[in-house]
């Protein structure tokens, strides 16, 4: 399997870290909702539904030894959302921390991007390990002095200290989205940024906090007459005019902001005919795009969908040039549910209403899974079910399915492939689908922008790979 930067050559996974406690009851507010690496990847922020971003840094020394540059030691913790309550709407709105976006560093301190679902906010990373004393008027604990005491001058000298980390509010965007905000986007200027709830889509300057533009609203005059919902959105990487969108009707829209002030008509419209002869109660569920990012290189973009990634060329509006089944294996279970009326509950088998309560009661046909490129654009790795993660080396050559779990949290272990049985006969090293966990999954991913480092969400716990040299 090759990564970023590593040719042709096997890649072998290893384990590195986990973060988080292997507790059995877990609590709500712990639960990861997104992962995203620094531009550099010398730092990794993660956010939880409990409004709290935790920074994590590599560690300066493993740098240089390959065995360790996956270590990654707490850097900052700090409160970004609390919860709220919208008066006027009766409605509580969470904490939950919806998206991380970092932005390219250009001095010392770092700077990132936090959003719930009403309110963005900017967010300053600092670190100051000198402090100022000798004041004229002030002693060294605070207290003031009396003027009068004063006899001389002094210059004020900044003395050495312990090294602190201060994560402090510089702009706070609200009051811009009447639904739930499902991404944001730093602009390739680095001045400008947009956000996406399900109908519209804002353009926001990094300095401006009172207004934003309203760049794509698809929210028709009568609401009875709605057939689609925004899923994501991104700008691309390095036209600061162009950005997509993708609906819950599997289509991607590719505007340029050069056309008009309003982009409700779309440059390009990337879509896939459906084969009639599969259509189920299901496809317009399983066909909703939860994600969709950008190649580095900006001549590609990839989409997923429940059962599905898929790799486009900006330059083909047809039909991806690269289709990648993540588990292939529940289309069957989707469409024997549907066949046998198990989505009126009077399937007869308890094996196939197991099922539909697992997959459709329980909401997880609805999971937004996400998906990310290795740093070379060769690879692109997804989550699945049962803590799995699957990787795709482009062009077919190979993919593979890993297992994020306490059994191979030692330190370089490394990870073994893993199978899904289908159905028929099971080899010892398979899994079948019915010992599938449905309640363990990995949503969230994201890969190191120049090495092979991956992080992987589960549950409350942050799992950090690399490649073994």
């Amino acid at each position: 399997m090759a990564g970023a930067g590593d040719g042709d050559d096997e890649v072998q996974w290893c384990f590195s870290q986990v973060k988080g406690a292997f507790d059995d009851d877990i609590a709500e507010a712990d639960i990861i909702s997104t992962v995203e690496f620094s531009h550099s990847g010398e730092l990794l922020a993660t956010g939880d539904k409990g409004g709290r971003v935790v920074i994590f840094q590599q560690d300066p020394e493993s740098k240089s030894q390959p065995l360790c540059r996956g270590q990654y030691n707490v850097y900052s913790t700090f409160q970004s959302h609390e919860p709220e309550f919208d008066y006027l709407k009766s409605l509580e709105i969470e904490e939950k921390i919806n998206k991380i976006r970092w932005l390219p560093q250009k001095n010392a301190a770092q700077f990132l991007l936090s959003t719930n679902d009403k309110t963005i906010k900017l967010w300053k990373i600092s670190e100051r390990d000198k402090r100022p004393e000798g004041y004229n008027l002030k002693e060294d604990d605070g207290r003031y002095r009396d003027p009068s005491s004063v006899t001389a001058l002094r210059v004020p000298v900044f003395q050495p200290m312990d090294l602190m980390v201060e994560a402090s509010p510089r702009r706070v965007f609200a009051n811009a989205h009447t639904y739930h905000i499902n991404s944001i986007s730093v602009n390739s200027d680095n001045e400008t940024y947009l956000s996406a709830d399900d109908l519209r889509i804002n353009l926001w300057h990094l300095e401006i906090t009172d207004r934003s533009f309203n760049i794509v609203d698809i929210k028709p005059a009568n609401m009875e007459e709605l057939t689609e919902v925004i899923t994501a959105a991104e700008f691309h990487p390095h036209q600061c005019n162009t950005f997509v969108y993708s609906s819950s009707k599997g289509t991607i829209r590719l505007c340029d902001m050069r056309a008009s002030a309003l982009c409700d008509q779309h440059s390009k419209l990337f879509e896939e005919q459906e084969d009639p002869s599969r259509r189920s109660f299901f496809s317009e569920i399983i066909s909703s795009i939860s994600d969709v990012k950008f190649s580095h290189s900006g001549r590609y973009m990839m989409t997923r969908d429940y059962l599905s990634v898929k790799i486009w060329d900006l330059n083909m509006e047809s039909r991806p040039v690269e289709t990648y089944q993540v588990h292939e294996y529940l289309r069957s279970k989707l469409c024997s549910l549907y066949e046998n009326d198990c989505i009126l509950m009077r399937c007869v088998h308890e094996y196939l209403r197991s099922k539909l309560c697992s997959l459709y009661e329980n909401d997880c046909i609805f999971d937004k899974f996400e998906c990310c490129w290795s740093g070379d654009d060769s690879v692109v790795m997804t989550g699945s079910y049962n803590n799995f993660f699957r990787m795709f080396e482009r062009g077919g050559r190979q993919d593979v399915t890993l297992e994020a779990s306490r059994e191979v949290s030692q330190p370089l272990m490394v990870l073994k492939p893993r199978r899904v049985c289908a159905g028929g006969k099971r080899r010892k090293d398979e899994v079948g689908v019915d010992s599938l966990d449905f309640s363990r999954k990995i949503l969230h991913t994201t890969w190191h922008p120049h090495d092979n480092i991956i992080a992987v969400a589960t549950t409350n716990n942050l799992y950090i790979f690399q490649d073994k040299c």
